[in-house]
């Protein structure tokens, strides 16, 4: 999945609009032209499409866990410079506030079946012997899950 998707679908799941992508942005210490942000969103086909890089995605994120969790005392934490899904996916749990047994089931919402030991390997560090990379297909069917979830459908 691309950064611009899967901003496109939180924007979706929340039923955000522009002003409000931007307001998330600026909850994690950042501001951003709300064309910017209408360039992400627009098809890949689009001549004003413009991709979403690592670091504004990261920004996103942490604005969103901000939104939904409040923001904590001291400084922002610093976007990363690379993303990759089981990152999205992290940060996703942690401004979602779910637990395993809450990603397992919304997974399942999806017609996805996953074990707690193999969600575990998503969140471990890289260099850990169980790690396991998230391919595209987990973080879809998460972000469907999702969707489903808050939105009904």
């Amino acid at each position: 999945m691309t950064n611009n998707d899967v901003l496109r679908r939180i924007r979706y799941i929340f039923n955000y609009n522009d002003d409000k992508m931007v307001a998330i942005m600026a909850l994690a210490d950042h501001q951003i032209a709300r064309k910017q942000i209408t360039c992400w969103l627009k098809k890949d086909d689009d001549p004003d499409y413009k991709a979403c890089g690592d670091t504004e995605l990261a920004i996103f994120l942490h604005g969103l866990i901000n939104e939904k969790r409040g923001k904590k005392d001291g400084p922002q934490h610093p976007p990363e410079k690379r993303l990759t899904n089981n990152l999205i996916l992290m940060k996703l749990k942690i401004a979602l506030n779910m637990k395993a047994e809450d990603i397992i089931d919304t997974l399942k919402l999806a017609d996805l079946r996953v074990s707690k030991p193999e969600l575990s390997a998503f969140f471990r560090k890289p260099e850990h012997k169980h790690y396991r990379q998230c391919k595209d297909q987990i973080l879809r069917n998460f972000l469907q899950g999702v969707q489903i979830k808050y939105r009904g459908e």
